[in-house]
């Protein structure tokens, strides 16, 4: 049966020492390790740092045979990035999830891979089986990164493919992977809900995703099989965004122009940003999983938000940018940052706000406020039960 998964489903047990071994013998990988570990160095004495990251590492993982024993060796090199690049971490409802049960986490997406690695480490730290992770193609042009994700129990979700007829055949067998995973393997998944990061701070599920969840059961009522999965929404909540920067410039180029091409190596240096770039605290709120039978993607997906939206975390630096965001919503009942919070954590957020507001070129900065103003929008209307 499994075999006709093998394209896309992350390396099993008994594919772990032969893959680290071709990953340790990578010189991109490698060079990577070197740069993320000795920034300073790395472009003088690289040559001589490589081999010595390879021979730590080749002892250091010698005796990983199998997934789980290799993310627990893992482990301690996140929990030591988090701890770097964070104020903290928090997180709420995970609880409630017990051991035997395999859940479908829909969540929000903001950070390419520091989105899955938070969910991960909540999930992790609670006990549990870590999820299976969903990534998209366009991120693993090279072939490490590819055999890393892997390894680390991501599945590969084939977005680069153009023809219909393909992409409707990607899409089915990556809804037979997902019910298979979570009803015979046991094993949860991570999925976000909406192709590509909410660069503008809008949270919102993709009905087409609904879809495919249900592709590989047709004959079964939607209703049905999406209670059979355990979907799970969940709210990934950063205080700050290393690469909002960034965003209110694609943003600032996107309105201005009509469109954005990305440079090359665009997504590689996001990735490196979002992992190594300061977020201030973190948050992850997991919902109880969806019982109610519903009918249709729509009335779903507009369920889903109002969880995702409605468990978000708003930090003092949200109000602060609804406060000066020219769309504010008069009829909303927002209350000032100092009605929230204490005057220090608001002395602090308010320094941290104006340092990015400077850094930000004047003609970017309306879409800098718009990521951090649009969740203080969008949970106030799911207080409120105003439509979204």
């Amino acid at each position: 049966m499994m075999g006709e998964f093998d394209a896309i489903r992350p390396y099993d047990d008994a594919e772990v020492p032969a893959v680290l071994a071709r990953l340790l013998s990578d010189p991109a990988f490698l060079d990577i390790l070197t740069r993320f570990r000795f920034p300073r160095m790395a472009n003088g004495f690289g040559w001589l740092l490589k081999p010595l990251i390879a021979r730590r590492l080749r002892k250091e993982f010698a005796g990983v045979k199998c997934v789980a024993t290799l993310q627990d060796k893992v482990e301690f090199y996140v929990d030591h990035t988090i701890e770097r690049a964070t104020d903290g971490v928090t997180y709420t409802g995970v609880e409630q999830f017990k051991s035997g049960t395999a859940y479908l986490f829909l969540a929000n997406h903001r950070d390419i891979v520091m989105d899955p690695a938070f969910v991960n480490y909540a999930v992790y730290h609670a006990g549990l089986p870590t999820p299976r992770i969903a990534i998209g193609d366009n991120l693993l042009q090279k072939p490490f990164v590819s055999d890393m994700m892997r390894l680390n129990k991501s599945f590969i979700v084939h977005r680069s493919i153009s023809g219909r007829r393909e992409k409707l055949a990607a899409y089915q067998l990556l809804s037979a992977y997902i019910n298979h995973s979570i009803r015979n393997d046991g094993a949860s998944i991570w999925i976000a809900q909406a192709e590509g990061r909410a660069k503008d701070g809008n949270d919102r599920t993709d009905s087409a995703i609904l879809k495919m969840f249900h592709m590989s059961r047709k004959d079964e009522p939607f209703g049905g099989v999406i209670q059979s999965l355990n979907l799970s929404p969940v709210s990934i909540s950063y205080e700050y965004d290393p690469c909002d920067q960034a965003k209110a410039r694609e943003l600032y180029i996107r309105a201005t122009t009509g469109t954005y091409t990305k440079a090359p190596g665009e997504d590689d240096l996001s990735i490196g940003l979002g992992i190594t770039g300061y977020k201030g605290r973190v948050h992850i709120n997991f919902n109880a999983p969806v019982t109610a039978l519903f009918e249709d993607t729509k009335q779903l997906a507009a369920h889903i938000d109002r969880q995702i939206l409605g468990g978000y975390r708003l930090f003092p630096v949200h109000y602060l940018a609804y406060a000066q965001w020219a769309d504010a919503d008069p009829q909303l009942q927002v209350p000032k940052a100092n009605e929230v919070f204490g005057a220090e954590e608001l002395a602090k957020a308010q320094a941290e706000w104006q340092r990015r507001l400077e850094a930000c070129p004047e003609e970017h900065r309306p879409y800098l406020v718009l990521q951090y103003a649009m969740p203080v929008r969008n949970q106030y209307r799911v207080k409120a039960g105003l439509p979204l």
